[in-house]
């Protein structure tokens, strides 16, 4: 597609993967909009990258359903939704919260559910239209204490798999990605240590990746995109 003059929403869009997707997206010419639930961090960082600040919490259906009224009333049509927003707990099996479990899934996956499907029905009204979905390798294969995201993330790519079937025949692609360790505040927010190394993943390659992808000619879609470091040890 081309980029330039197109309208994205990027849900967690303040910091991390999903601000260095913003930011790759304004750089290419598009009018972006970031979501978050801390209304200073998101102003911070829309005042930084350019963008239009929409707080939000994608677990609320009703903030789901007014960010994208809000965002297709001032943009006029939405092209492009990168469903970002997510977090990780981290805890073995015998320790598993019940409470923490539902909360990452809250996010992770039925607030993915929501916000793909609002942009979704803009989509199929259009003919047109870019979902993507930050997913993880997490969501490719499990390891000790991961339960909670590893299964959330094994959902959202079950979900990717159906949207893109469903979406295919109204002109639409569905693109998953699945980044390998970055370094960015997730670590520090799901309560584990990283060392931030040259030799490691940041954010801006993931949205380098993420960009190629999407500035290939409609005519054809990457239906997945995994990014791992080269030799991150």
């Amino acid at each position: 597609m081309n980029i330039t003059g197109s309208k994205a929403l990027v849900t967690g869009g303040s910091v991390g993967i999903g601000k260095a997707i913003a930011a790759a997206l304004i750089a290419e010419g598009a009018d972006v909009a970031i979501t978050g639930r801390r209304a200073d961090v998101l102003n911070a960082a829309a005042d930084e990258l350019g963008a239009w600040a929409l707080p939000g919490d994608v677990s609320v259906e009703a903030d789901v359903v007014s960010t994208m009224d809000t965002f297709v009333e001032r943009m006029g049509r939405i092209d492009i939704l990168i469903n970002n927003a997510g977090f990780g707990h981290f805890a073995p099996l015998v320790e598993m919260d019940t409470a923490r479990f539902a909360e990452v899934f809250a996010t992770n996956v039925t607030g993915a559910m929501m916000m793909g499907r609002e942009a979704a029905r803009h989509f199929v009204r259009q003919s047109s239209g870019q979902l993507v979905n930050i997913s993880s390798t997490s969501g490719l294969k499990g390891g000790p204490g991961g339960t909670a995201y590893s299964a959330s993330k094994f959902a959202l790519r079950g979900m990717t798999e159906c949207w893109r079937d469903e979406l295919r025949r109204h002109n639409v692609r569905v693109l998953l990605v699945n980044p390998s360790e970055v370094i960015t505040e997730f670590a520090s927010t799901a309560g584990y240590e990283q060392k931030d190394l040259p030799n490691k993943l940041h954010a801006p390659q993931i949205a380098q990746a993420l960009v190629g992808a999407l500035k290939i000619d409609d005519v054809g879609f990457i239906p997945e995109l995994s990014v791992f470091a080269t030799n991150p040890y």
